[in-house]
């Protein structure tokens, strides 16, 4: 199975709460991206406005104003979205959605806009420009493992304990497994209830894929989805769920 290398978008910061993870996930991302038209020209004094309310917007998200934050992905996220749609190469387009790739990059600015350090509008677009960039990388990155898959990969379902056991061993840093000490159902239980804290779409796409051995192609029917874009949210959601779980736990050894 891919085991793709999920990156974090800022290593600072604490993890979203549960109600955070859910009121990012239930909060509607603009899904119809305008096309770019051109600027009109402007003052210098409009300007200067321009910037000040978006510094606002700013200060406001980062306290936790979740409209703010919908304002300014409202204004930025196309710009990203074009740029985004350009570096997809050719042989990806028919497998990768530029939508999809935004609709992750929205839910994760929601998670991590708390710990974004900038104050200006530049410095705000380039943040939301790396978060989709590391997304892209990432669908490509799982496109092309799914094209080269390894002779070892299993082609039946997996029985429900292996494939809990390798998702305990996705998400701990040490490569551990569930701890012969403590009860097999005790770890899954485990899992469940971090799966159960993600947004509803990371944690479909990790039991569909990690636990019922589903096809990406499949799962990307069934989400309306491009088989891209989940490898980018499965990438996410596996770094959430590590964050969750943690690499110290009880539940987890490397024996």
């Amino acid at each position: 199975m891919m085991q793709p290398h999920p990156r974090r978008i800022s290593d600072a910061g604490p993890t979203p709460t549960e109600a955070e993870a859910r009121s990012a996930a239930d909060r509607p991302c603009p899904a119809t991206l305008p096309e770019l038209r051109p600027a009109p020209d402007r003052t210098d004094d409009e300007a200067h406005a321009d910037e000040s309310r978006a510094r606002r917007l700013i200060r406001a998200a980062v306290d936790g104003d979740g409209d703010a934050l919908e304002a300014l992905l409202e204004q930025f996220g196309p710009v990203a979205a074009h740029r985004i749609a350009a570096e997809i190469g050719a042989q990806w387009r028919s497998a990768l959605d530029v939508d999809d790739i935004m609709q992750v990059t929205y839910l994760e600015a929601f998670l991590e806009v708390r710990t974004f350090e900038g104050g200006t509008s530049r410095s705000f677009a380039a943040w939301l420009m790396r978060i989709a960039r590391n997304n892209l990388r990432d669908a490509i990155r799982g496109l092309e493992a799914a094209k080269r898959p390894h002779s070892h990969q299993r082609v039946k379902l997996p029985s429900s304990d292996d494939s809990y056991a390798a998702l305990a061993e996705l998400v701990t840093s040490s490569g551990a497994t569930p701890s012969r000490c403590v009860a097999r159902d005790e770890a899954r239980a485990r899992l469940e209830a971090a799966l159960d804290r993600l947004p509803a779409d990371y944690a479909n796409v990790l039991r569909m894929h990690d636990l019922q051995g589903r096809r990406m192609a499949e799962i990307a029917r069934r989400m309306h989805r491009s088989r891209g874009g989940l490898y980018a949210m499965r990438a996410r959601a596996l770094q959430r769920l590590r964050d969750l779980l943690g690499s110290g736990s009880k539940y987890f050894s490397s024996g």
